[in-house]
């Protein structure tokens, strides 16, 4: 890891993140991965689901290269959807589809950022017209950005699931500590807490 390799770097830290997501979904219930936990509705199967069209609209659509042949799915930003539609899976929309149209977002973005250079430059048709123009290298950084920011959403909302966390399967950062530990560590948070503001 002396060379540098700036695409590799920027490919690595984008996979991560998306392997992180997935991982939040294992051993989990249908309601559970659809399960709103908080009061704007975040979900882990509905995190997917956005992350997905962020990645074909950002690293296919940018670029030239759209995935949907045909007419895309209703919540696809090109569409008259309802807002937040790409945040939630409808009954009809199964956790194996909107998975699988994950991986292929992964592939279908791997094939642009392996076909072109970092300074190459897509237009993203959804922004104002006088910033519509992007290099590769941008583009990545933003869909980075975005996964690991939704990978931190879906680590809290399993951990208020059933208490799994971690960053991925079996690369967890966390401090060592079991069940017990954890709970007396919160509580030690909760009282500087509670000194803090004098109660």
């Amino acid at each position: 890891m002396t060379e540098p390799d700036p695409k590799a770097d920027l490919h690595r830290y984008l996979q991560e993140g998306r392997e992180a997501l997935l991982w939040k979904l294992d051993g989990l219930s249908e309601y559970d991965v659809r399960r709103p936990l908080t009061p704007t509705g975040t979900n882990l199967l509905g995190l997917v689901k956005h992350v997905a069209g962020v990645e074909l609209g950002y690293l296919g659509d940018t670029f030239g290269r759209p995935f949907f042949d045909e007419a895309p799915p209703p919540w696809w930003y090109t569409q008259d959807g309802e807002p937040n539609a790409d945040m939630w899976a409808t009954a009809d929309e199964s956790r194996e589809d909107i998975v699988g149209l994950y991986r292929q977002a992964w592939a279908h973005s791997d094939g642009t950022i392996a076909a072109l250079p970092l300074e190459a430059t897509g237009r993203v048709p959804w922004w104002p017209e006088e910033r519509q123009e992007a290099t590769l290298h941008h583009i990545l950084v933003r869909v980075i950005t975005d996964t690991q920011r939704h990978a931190g959403h879906a680590d809290i909302v399993r951990e208020l699931l059933d208490g799994s966390a971690g960053y991925l399967n079996g690369k967890d950062n966390l401090a060592p500590g079991d069940r017990a530990w954890w709970e007396e560590y919160r509580q030690r948070l909760e009282r500087a807490a509670r000194e803090a503001s004098g109660g």
